[in-house]
């Protein structure tokens, strides 16, 4: 078990590993909603949850005003889409990488894209969901106890102790910073479960969220640091995508 110690949030942040995941929920049956990737005819809220026919359920957040969001029931990660036009009328939803997420048909059908639907699979809307705007304070303390959360979790993904500090947050940021540690740990998991991966860890000891104009990702020798930008909510940090990217090398 590695040891953790923290001094403040200007210094390094450790922790003990923690243990395995809670166990995924099984997908809820299809009931009372329309066909797969047909919803014409149907009022679509705002902020909606879908199903896709591979049991993937999310909410996509489409409120107007601000910037479409999508999230995953298996994820904590909140994804950040660009609209943009595609053929016949329909709109492609973006990650802040450019890859392709959803497509919308002008007639309300939605197609969802992954690594392992490559070409898209339909999906159907089953009702209204809560938003998804992130919460505009933390309780005191909270973003400690998340860094030390993302510190256990990026430690136990690379066998190593690996530190997490954050020295310039305001209580405005906090929230902000807070999930920005939760998406690095996802994607250091994620590198670990990829042999390309695992060199980078190797040599990863800490990582560096500090306040910018925008969001981005660099590496340099151990350290990786990951700019925040606050006041432009999930927008004001990098998706996982983008810190495996900046990894990478790619």
């Amino acid at each position: 078990m590695l040891g953790g110690k923290l001094a403040s949030l200007g210094g390094v942040v450790a922790a003990a590993l923690l243990g395995a995941g809670a166990p995924a929920v099984a997908a809820p049956m299809l009931q009372n909603i329309l066909p797969f990737g047909d919803n014409r005819g149907a009022p679509t809220p705002p902020v909606a949850r879908y199903l896709g026919a591979e049991g993937q359920s999310f909410v996509l957040d489409r409120a107007p005003g601000g910037q479409p969001l999508l999230k995953f029931d298996d994820s904590p990660e909140v994804w950040v889409l660009e609209p943009s036009p595609a053929p016949r009328g329909d709109t492609i939803y973006r990650n802040d990488l450019g890859a392709p997420v959803l497509r919308a048909t002008r007639l309300g059908g939605l197609t969802l894209f992954s690594s392992q639907e490559p070409e898209g699979s339909p999906v159907a809307m089953e009702g209204e969901a809560d938003d998804l705007s992130p919460p505009p304070t933390i309780p005191a303390g909270a973003l400690l106890q998340r860094m030390i959360q993302a510190s256990a979790k990026a430690s136990r993904a690379a066998q190593h102790l690996i530190t997490f500090t954050a020295p310039s947050v305001s209580p405005q940021s906090a929230p902000l910073f807070a999930d920005a540690a939760t998406i690095a740990a996802e994607a250091l998991v994620r590198l670990s479960r990829r042999s390309e991966g695992h060199n980078f860890l190797a040599r990863l000891d800490k990582l560096v969220f500090l306040p910018g104009p925008k969001p981005d990702v660099t590496v340099n020798g151990p350290v990786m640091q990951i700019t925040v930008a606050a006041g432009k909510g999930y927008g004001g940090r990098p998706s996982s995508d983008r810190v495996v990217k900046a990894a990478l090398g790619r």
